[in-house]
């Protein structure tokens, strides 16, 4: 790669700083896929060789690139992807994000939605970026199984995806109906509505679908926006459990 310049969001391209995020990269999106920068001293380089040889990606061998790169001390592997426009599912569950702003967090729930089996989301604007390198790496490289879209309002989403039997559950303190495992509503297709770290949801959201809160001590104000997300997947998931 001729130019190495930091990320910009509209760029065209990102990157995925890591080695186990630039390998999810290269399992889920090769496609998409630039090229990969390897640390002279990774020990793995001959795994993510062969894995670039089989779609043709070329392997750069750039330490001063990779320092350049990152700000982390131990990053070895980056891999350079091209962004996209992507298309939810309409068939599917959906998470929607209304105006996330802390890209760590954003990538952890990006990472939590991966674990409970939701690929779709749904982000209103404005919002953290979802190919920022921070994003990604946070993600664990989640993101490159997850279809993830962009909407200017509510309204827009709901043009693009409602239809026959999908149902909206708003999660907002204000809420009359607590989410418990024993009273977690059923439904096959839902969005699960989440607000901004530090606001929540706007009230206009009360009025939308059923709108639930997660029981908790008054010891607290809220809960951590992450953490309520990987709540309300774990109740409306119903994943089996490994053995």
């Amino acid at each position: 790669m001729d130019v190495i310049k930091p990320y910009k969001h509209g760029c065209g391209y990102s990157y995925a700083l890591g080695a186990f995020p630039t390998l999810e990269l290269l399992h889920k999106r090769p496609k998409s896929t630039i090229g990969v920068f390897v640390h002279s001293s990774f020990p793995e380089k001959d795994r993510v060789e062969a894995l670039c040889n089989e779609e043709g990606i070329p392997v750069w061998y750039n330490d001063k690139a990779i320092a350049r790169l990152s700000d982390k001390e131990n990053v070895f592997v980056i891999g350079v992807f091209r962004t996209s426009e992507q298309r939810l599912n309409p068939e599917e569950p959906h998470v929607m994000l209304v105006n996330p702003s802390n890209m760590g967090n954003l990538g952890t729930i990006l990472r939590t939605c991966l674990a409970f089996g939701v690929h779709d989301v749904a982000v209103i604007a404005p919002a953290a970026d979802w190919y920022n390198p921070k994003v990604v790496r946070a993600s664990m490289g989640a993101l490159f199984s997850l279809r993830i879209a962009s909407y200017d309002s509510f309204e827009e989403y709901v043009s693009f995806a409602s239809g026959v039997g999908r149902e909206y559950f708003p999660f907002m303190l204000t809420a009359g109906r607590q989410l418990t495992i024993g009273e977690c509503p059923k439904a096959e297709k839902f969005t699960l509505i989440f607000g901004n770290e530090a606001t929540g949801l706007p009230m206009s959201y009360a009025a939308v679908g059923t709108p639930l809160k997660i029981p908790q001590s008054a010891e607290v104000d809220s809960l951590n926006l992450t953490i309520a997300v990987g709540i309300g997947l774990h109740h409306f998931a119903n994943l089996p459990l490994d053995k």
